[in-house]
């Protein structure tokens, strides 16, 4: 006989299939092996009664601070700790009963069944200004194709062309002079068919530079505001774009200027849902949430929504994440732009092992080869 622990994060339906389990029981199983932290806050003390009593009914649990038997105070946080399959059993539970648990039953349900994928897009990053954070990034004329093309050698999935700075601090420009910055790339690439080779991404949020791009050949709008222009949602209605919406507190002038959030995680979503009511009234089938590392956060606020990235898959979209490079690994770890590729990792498959399908990089190749080490890790 021989007894091995196996890693929590191994592909538990993959395991199953190789023992052989028939196809029900795999189904069963896969259930009981995935696990939910669900923290709920400002809940009626009387609603967290009854959760905990129908929480160990079906053999999960209910975290409640001291006070909660005895309904010392009107209302607390808890922590409801329960597999799938129980997860999937209390919702259905709750949805009789009182103190908005009602209400509960529909939010524990967006948690069932998440996705879970290993498909994970590279983007790679190409700025076409001189005054973006990471000198390396930066591509003018023939030199911008030639990176473009190593880029795709090396991987990459996507590629997202910038022509302004969105660093904290950063100068804002006419559209005009961004479209001047970036139209001889954006020739260059149409004229050699570059969209058939990979994604086009245009980093904008200029409604002249925007509509010049997708004329010719891009289909993605990474769009740092969010849609919060409707002449931008106006056009990838109409051409059919895909709109990357990021969260942004703020602008990039003012972003850093002593960001505040009730709860980071329900902010961003609430503004996440906002914005894709919006989308879809412009008629954009296709969105991306960037929950907007370093636009609007401080480090806590980074770390929490690269570690609970899960949250938002809830809201049915791909996610993508850009850290790369990024001030927050200094406060980390002490260092300059020239030195975070390691961070810049870390984060990064974090975030994918968290539900992230799309990380937005400097370093293409390095991340193809992380993210190939790392599928092999995950079986």
């Amino acid at each position: 006989m021989v007894v091995e622990k196996l890693s929590d994060s191994i592909d538990l339906r993959r395991e199953l299939q190789t023992l052989g389990v028939d196809s029900g029981g795999v189904g069963i199983l896969e259930d009981k092996g995935t696990s939910h932290l669900i923290r709920i806050r400002d809940l009626h003390v009387g609603a967290a009664n009854i959760l905990k009593q129908d929480a160990l009914s079906v053999g999960a649990d209910l975290a409640v601070p001291r006070g909660t038997v005895t309904a010392s105070v009107p209302r607390v946080d808890v922590l409801l700790i329960a597999t799938e399959r129980q997860l999937q059993q209390l919702a259905k539970k709750e949805k009789a009963q009182p103190f908005g648990l009602k209400q509960l039953s529909s939010e524990l349900e967006s948690f069932c069944r998440l996705p879970n994928t290993t498909d994970v897009s590279v983007m790679g990053i190409l700025n076409a200004n001189d005054d973006s954070f990471y000198h390396a990034s930066r591509f003018q004329g023939t030199k911008a194709i030639e990176r473009i093309e190593t880029m795709i050698g090396e991987g990459a999935d996507i590629i997202d062309l910038g022509g302004v700075s969105s660093r904290p601090g950063s100068v804002a420009v006419s559209a005009e002079e961004e479209l001047n910055r970036l139209r001889p790339i954006i020739d260059a690439l149409y004229e050699q068919r570059m969209y058939e080779k990979t994604k086009l991404s245009l980093d904008s949020y200029a409604p002249l530079v925007i509509d010049y791009a997708l004329e010719r050949g891009f289909h993605i709008v990474n769009d740092i505001t969010g849609l919060a222009d409707d002449e931008v949602a106006r056009l990838c209605g109409s051409y059919g774009a895909t709109a990357v919406i990021m969260h942004m507190q703020g602008t990039p002038q003012t972003m850093q200027e002593n960001p505040t959030y009730d709860s980071v995680l329900h902010d961003v979503e609430v503004f996440f849902k906002e914005r894709i009511e919006k989308a879809e009234k412009f008629g954009i089938r296709e969105m991306i949430l960037d929950c907007g590392i370093g636009f609007g956060k401080r480090l806590e606020e980074n770390l929490a929504l690269i570690t609970h990235q899960r949250h938002f898959l809830r809201l049915g979209k791909e996610l993508l994440v850009g850290a790369s490079r990024k001030s927050m690994i200094d406060a980390l770890s002490p260092s300059n732009s020239e030195e975070r590729l390691a961070g810049s990792l870390a984060i990064h498959l974090k975030a994918i092992e968290e539900g992230a399908s799309i990380v937005r990089v400097h370093d293409v190749k390095e991340h193809v080869q992380a993210i190939r080490v790392w599928k092999a890790l995950q079986g």
